[in-house]
């Protein structure tokens, strides 16, 4: 079993920028973020593969979100740039345990999500 913990939220004015972190207690493959805004089902934010060549966004946030990752310390990162109150929403991040697609759907592992407030 593979925790995921993640920090970073926060309150920030429209236009704003954040960075979330997530940090992984073992080794992972696919690494993802998604969001679930309150009273919205839970949605697909951005996803990177092991080696960090192949990364996946939703519409919604291309161009302005931006994914890596450092697997020397288990973490992958959200910068989040050009913040809009839609924005506004639960992060949570996940990991595969297997080395599939970076478009896969099917995560193992899953955090306990952190909030990001986003002000207009």
């Amino acid at each position: 079993q593979v925790l995921l913990v993640e920090s970073g939220g926060g309150l920030v004015q429209a236009g704003g920028s954040l960075r979330l972190s997530c940090v992984a207690s073992g080794r992972t493959y696919v690494m993802g973020w998604f969001r679930q805004a309150a009273g919205k089902e839970r949605e697909f934010v951005s996803a990177i593969n092991w080696s960090g060549i192949s990364t996946y966004y939703a519409d919604s946030v291309k161009g302005r979100f931006t994914i890596s990752r450092d697997n020397a310390k288990n973490t992958v990162y959200l910068q989040m740039n050009s913040l809009k109150p839609d924005d506004t929403a639960v992060y949570y991040c996940a990991a595969t345990s297997a080395n599939v697609p970076v478009s896969t759907t099917r995560y193992n592992y899953w955090g306990q999500g952190t909030q990001v407030t986003v002000s207009s």
